[in-house]
């Protein structure tokens, strides 16, 4: 399986009622999600399942992914919230065991996180910047994740 790990684009500081969950992507985190994913595209990224955090900005991100992607419709994760367990988004990847390539589209700082625990790193350190995906691959779904990091895109290499 390759999963990618998508953090959301640009969003608004605050949104209009006031909530966290209800912040949307700005015009230009929107464009900079465009120039990547059609990278990503480019480079053969389609992901066969897409997870996203239930947040707003989140699941706009993972929208425009499926579109972008040819992806089908995101499917909401409560795991991929901001403050979520690593733990339990591996538990929520292996249930997609006969997946060959699964998007999650989340927050910070679960998806860095996320990404040190699923390549056996606790000691990484990772700069996730908004709009930026991760590649892992992994050669089985076991218990503890071992993958291999095979490429980090940020919306900075997309100009």
């Amino acid at each position: 399986m390759i999963l990618y790990l998508l953090r959301h684009g640009i969003a608004e500081e605050v949104s209009p009622g006031g909530r966290d969950e209800e912040r949307e992507l700005t015009e230009d985190g929107r464009a900079k999600l465009n120039d990547l994913l059609r990278r990503a595209a480019k480079a053969g990224v389609k992901p066969r399942v897409i997870l996203s955090s239930p947040y707003q900005r989140a699941m706009q991100t993972a929208k425009l992914a499926a579109k972008l992607l040819g992806g089908p419709e995101p499917v909401e994760a409560k795991v991929l919230t901001p403050h979520g367990d690593p733990r339990a988004v591996w538990d929520a990847v292996r249930g997609y065991s006969d997946t060959s390539e699964l998007l999650l589209a989340g927050h910070e700082p679960l998806l860095s996180s996320t990404v040190s625990h699923l390549l056996a790193s606790p000691a990484l350190q990772l700069d996730m910047k908004k709009g930026t995906m991760v590649a892992i691959q992994f050669e089985s779904l076991r218990r503890e994740p071992h993958g291999v990091l095979r490429w980090i895109l940020t919306p900075r290499l997309c100009v």
